[in-house]
């Protein structure tokens, strides 16, 4: 138990810079209080003294505002950041080195018995005022952004934001001779679709560069039939590869698109 307690301790130090000593996390954070009162609510739970359990939780959450049931199982090295407002469900399960912020909800839909409360594996970290609701897996070093709303599984390494939440996820590959023909080929026409840094992809701006990979290719066989046409019929005029792709309108509305992909890329990282 006590190295449990100092394995947590430094998880704080890891965690926040503004934890300057020992007796000052163990004094002054609620997390570490809330933590410390469960591990002790949860021994009772198994022992099945459950009446002792809820009235110590109960307590717990009077003394610093963190509900978190005695049943729920927790990991090593489990960080509750200024703790405010989290609730932590029954049939909750939480991995090694997680960390939640105030606010954030590990709850159920369902009142049915049996598993009904999200499983966090390790290394998760949940932004202020998250909710993660039903009986399923965040996968292991997954991160889920503030106010996200979450209600099916999340893969290991994504993040996941927004109402209802969807997924950033992190490329494996690095860019290849398709993804810098794509590059070339926005830069051409003054169109931009990766608002996000390039280790991601958005689903939004996925599907913008499915679009802009449809538009390339009609606009390479459009050419090739231009210039058979051309041998063709000496008469015909080649298409102006100057030409402007696009028409003003088509153009104002690409910006806007672009405007807001590079607001939701914004909002995800912060």
């Amino acid at each position: 138990m006590l190295k449990q307690l100092k394995e947590d301790i430094q998880a704080v130090f890891a965690r926040d810079p503004a934890a300057r000593n020992t007796l000052e996390v163990i004094t002054n954070y609620p997390g570490i209080h809330a933590l410390i009162m469960h591990r002790v609510a949860h021994k009772l739970w198994e022992k099945d003294c459950k009446s002792g359990a809820r009235l110590l939780s109960t307590f717990s959450r009077f003394a610093t505002g963190i509900e978190i049931h005695p049943g729920a199982k927790i990991g090593k090295r489990f960080f509750i950041d200024h703790g405010m407002g989290v609730v932590i469900g029954e049939t909750a399960e939480i991995g090694d080195d997680v960390t939640l912020y105030h606010g954030v909800t590990l709850g159920g839909t369902t009142w049915n018995k049996g598993k009904r409360h999200p499983t966090l594996e390790d290394g998760v970290i949940v932004g202020a005022g998250a909710k993660i609701l039903g009986p399923f897996t965040v996968g292991k070093g997954a991160k889920v952004g503030s106010n996200a709303v979450v209600t099916k599984e999340v893969p290991a390494g994504v993040t996941a934001v927004g109402n209802p939440a969807r997924f950033i996820y992190k490329d494996k590959v690095t860019e290849n001779e398709e993804e810098q023909r794509r590059r070339n080929y926005a830069e051409s026409i003054g169109f931009q679709p990766y608002a996000t840094t390039s280790d991601q992809t958005d689903p939004i701006l996925e599907g913008m560069r499915v679009l802009l990979d449809r538009i390339q290719n009609n606009e390479a066989r459009m050419n090739t039939l231009c210039q058979r046409l051309s041998l063709l019929d000496p008469t015909f005029k080649k298409q102006n590869q100057e030409e402007q792709p696009f028409s003003e309108e088509e153009l104002k509305i690409i910006e806007e698109v672009r405007r807001e992909c590079e607001a939701q890329s914004s909002s995800s990282k912060a």
